[in-house]
């Protein structure tokens, strides 16, 4: 059934109002805030026909309706107004992203951290490779004569550098030998490939080459493996606490618990969405089925987006959440084009 102007107008008011408030909406809080005149018995009349079709529901404890994650959807899609951010809140995101973050990792936590102070709300961040990261080129620096440096380089553009030692003499005249075919047999695949290429050159190469490429490749799998492994990092879980719906602790604690001991089962939507919305039920675990979660993603370049989300109660401000999150996301998108957050060198010796 398609539902009236009337009943998307009062439908709005009650979700409006029960986001400002948390407390459920009478008829006559609606009548008030109609632009056109409407007696409270057909206004009731109207929000019983809303709850019947499921956009609201009734708190036994109440007269009053508040909406349902079915009213909260359709909120979402056709009712709810851009929120057109002020002077003020523009000035508070563009301060919060001033300051200098060198790799990758340090901008996605970061920014988590970020977006929790301005929307007040917890969050969470990850990255998410667009291709499966593979090496793209390997670099060998000679030390001494039983050192070296193995220097990968990744499709996702970190460069990771380690010190290796062997038993056997290091002859620095042959690394440059040994770096190509490093780069012939051993670029652009998974950790897998790499160890099944590793056996059939053990016929191929001497002994002492096959040792040092070894070494080389262990090292390279175990790079390429980490970066399938997404990070996910969250931030301002105690921000529950003040809202309404998590006075009572144990719900406040379960869904806190989720954030930082179950951050891999948070959602990490795979589309390419700028802006995805997703509430009550329609969050896949449980944890999150009485919450909101609003996700944005940016660009970051080289095959990979990155992801923040805000979590907060079904009667989240959408609208405000959206918008600072928006433009936040978008102003990232064009500090990575413009390459302001320079990634670093990452240096592991052992």
């Amino acid at each position: 059934m398609e539902l009236t102007d009337r009943k998307k107008q009062i439908l709005k008011v009650v979700v409006e109002s029960y986001i400002n408030t948390a407390e459920p909406v009478g008829s006559k809080a609606i009548v008030e805030k109609l632009s056109a005149k409407v007696s409270s018995a057909t206004i009731r009349n109207e929000l019983a026909d809303l709850e019947e079709l499921g956009y609201l529901e009734k708190p036994h404890t109440s007269a009053g309706r508040i909406p349902s994650p079915k009213g909260y959807r359709l909120y979402v899609n056709e009712l709810m107004e851009k929120h057109a951010l002020s002077p003020s809140e523009t000035e508070k995101i563009n301060a919060s992203m001033q300051g200098k973050m060198a790799g990758l990792d340090q901008v996605i936590s970061k920014a988590g951290q970020m977006v929790s102070t301005f929307v007040d709300y917890p969050t969470f961040a990850a990255a998410n490779h667009k291709e499966k990261t593979s090496v793209k080129r390997f670099e060998l620096i000679p030390v001494d004569d039983v050192s070296f440096i193995a220097v990968v380089m990744l499709t996702d553009s970190r460069v990771k550098s380690q010190l290796l030692s062997l038993q056997l003499p290091v002859e620095k005249e042959e690394l440059p030998q040994i770096a190509h075919l490093l780069n012939t047999h051993f670029v652009g695949i998974d950790a897998p490939e790499m160890n099944s290429r590793l056996m059939n050159l053990s016929d191929q190469v001497s002994g002492h080459w096959f040792l040092l490429v070894s070494r080389v490749v262990e090292y390279a799998g175990e790079l390429v493996q980490e970066a399938g492994r997404q990070e996910i990092y969250t931030s301002g879980a105690s921000q529950l606490l003040k809202f309404p719906e998590y006075r009572d602790i144990d719900k406040a604690q379960e869904l806190m618990s989720f954030m930082v001991d179950n951050r891999e089962d948070l959602p990490l939507p795979q589309s390419d969405a700028p802006m995805q919305i997703l509430i009550g039920p329609e969050n896949v675990n449980e944890a999150l089925k009485d919450s909101s979660v609003v996700v944005a993603s940016y660009d970051i370049g080289d095959n990979m987006r990155g992801l923040i989300g805000v979590v907060g109660p079904t009667r989240m401000d959408y609208a405000t959440v959206a918008a600072r999150l928006s433009y936040f996301a978008e102003n990232l998108t064009r500090m990575f084009g413009k390459k302001q957050l320079p990634l670093k060198e990452e240096k592991e010796n052992e």
